[in-house]
Order: C-alpha cells, then structure tokens, then sequence
C-alpha cells in the first residue's frame, strides 16, 4: 500500500511540475478565463485540482492563438505594400531630393548639372585664368 501511494504522489508531483511550466511557458493569448499570473498561482495553490482546471478550461487550442506568417504568406501585409509604379515614383522623389541636396551643398544659386557635363567652376575662361582668378594655378 505504501508503495501505491509513494507512485500516486510521484505521479501527482510530476503532473503538477508538468503544469506550471506548461501554464508559463504558454504565450497569454492561449491562456482563456483569466490571465497568465493567475492561472500560474492557481496551478500552484491548487496542485492537482489547479492543474485539471487548467488543461480543461485555461489552456487555448492553439487554432484559436493567431498564427505567425511570413511577410510574404500574409494577405494583410501584402495588401499593405503599394504597387510599383508607387515605388518608382517615390524612389524619382528621392533622387531629386538628393540631387538638390548635392548641388546645395556645392552651390546653392546654381541649378545641379546634368550628368556628363563640366561644373561651371572648371570651365575654362577665355582669358587663362581659373575660377579663382590665378593665371597657370594647377587645382
């Protein structure tokens, strides 16, 4: 007979130990009833009891937690995202943006140039000197 009950409690301790690593280990939208700190004091207040309760009424089916999905196996997330002509017109926006910004910092009253031309400043003047008025000055 001691036997029988040395068993039973090995059994329910380890049903019990099951149970409250089950109920923390569990994310809380799978917890039903009431929250995850609760269900943990139950199935420790209540060692066989609380943790009968919990896989009866507080542990979720895992079809009812919302499931994880790659970006792009995601309806939502896919419907999010614009065409790509969006795309193109907001990448066009920003290489102006940033064309502006170069030729700012070069010189905010000249336009930018166009790609392949000579900047103004490195164009040759008729009468020899460079663009910082010295004659035969290299760079």
């Amino acid at each position: 007979m001691t036997r029988v009950l040395l068993i039973g409690a090995l059994v329910a301790t380890a049903f019990w130990v099951y149970t409250i690593v089950d109920c923390a280990l569990q994310p809380p939208q799978r917890h039903r009833g009431v929250s995850k700190g609760i269900w943990i004091v139950i199935t420790i207040l209540l060692p066989v009891l609380g943790g009968v309760l919990w896989f009866a009424v507080g542990r979720g089916r895992a079809s009812s937690a919302r499931k994880h999905r790659a970006p792009d196996d995601d309806p939502e997330f896919l419907g999010s995202i614009g065409t790509i002509s969006d795309q193109d017109e907001r990448i066009r926006r920003l290489e102006e943006e940033l064309a502006m910004l170069d030729s700012e910092a070069a010189d905010p009253q000249t336009p930018p140039a166009a790609p392949g031309s000579i900047p103004p400043t490195e164009k040759p003047t008729d009468d020899g000197d460079d663009s910082r008025g010295q004659r035969g000055a290299v760079g």
